[in-house]
């Protein structure tokens, strides 16, 4: 056997970040990354950790569909997780960023505070997305497949 043969290859779906829903994953991840970068110039770490905690969850996420691992890890059915995951999250920067714009004077936290919104908006569309195409009739690997697009 040759050492190429040994060699477990990953396979990337590219397809995913030019679909609607890698979009949208892409997007929250820019916004996150923005708003973590606000909250940091204004020195609010109660709200740079949240930022910070999601946008890592969304990139284990993204990263979990680009190479395909939702394929392979199968104990978990992702689309609902990535659901709970979204709903949860929005919810929770619709609160926060409301927070932020209400009671900071700060610049940094108040465009930390209105990006955070954005990225609640993404949130919500992402979690709409994937719940209209769970279907709970189907098997695994078809409503996986059809989550992704």
């Amino acid at each position: 056997m040759s050492e190429n043969d040994n060699q477990k290859t990953v396979d990337v779906d590219a397809a995913f970040l030019k679909s609607r829903r890698g979009i949208i994953k892409v997007a929250e991840m820019g916004t996150l990354f923005v708003a973590f970068v606000c909250f940091a110039v204004a020195s609010t770490p109660k709200y740079l950790t949240a930022t910070l905690l999601e946008f890592l969850i969304t990139l284990l996420l993204l990263l979990l569909y680009l190479l395909k691992l939702n394929k392979r890890i199968t104990f978990l059915f992702w689309p609902i997780v990535d659901v709970f995951n979204s709903v949860f999250a929005a919810i929770y920067f619709l609160v926060l960023s409301l927070m932020v714009l209400i009671s900071s004077s700060v610049t940094g936290a108040l465009v930390g505070g209105a990006v955070s919104l954005i990225s609640a908006g993404l949130l919500f569309v992402d979690s709409y997305t994937l719940f209209r195409n769970i279907t709970f009739n189907k098997p695994r690997n078809e409503t996986q497949n059809q989550s992704n697009k």
